[in-house]
């Protein structure tokens, strides 16, 4: 039997993003262990991206799921 991968709080990577509609947004995104943020715009080919915690205009503790065409540019918090 495969054992399933725990999703802990290490595996997520805070940044933020800023939308071609001007919307900057801050939250989490998954990582895969000894993943970047970038290889989740360089790595794989899925079209969106999700974002849980976010912060936006309209609330926060939101979960967006943003296409990825739409991104101008992420900053990875250290």
């Amino acid at each position: 039997m495969e054992k399933k991968e725990d999703q802990s709080d290490s595996d997520y990577k805070k940044i933020t993003i800023k939308t071609s509609d001007g919307e900057t947004i801050q939250g989490r995104v998954y990582l895969k262990k000894n993943s970047r943020v970038s290889d989740l715009f360089t790595q794989s080919e899925r079209p969106f991206i999700v974002l849980v915690n976010a912060l936006l205009h309209s609330g926060q503790d939101k979960t967006l799921i943003i296409n990825k065409e739409h991104i101008v540019w992420v900053e990875p918090e250290d």
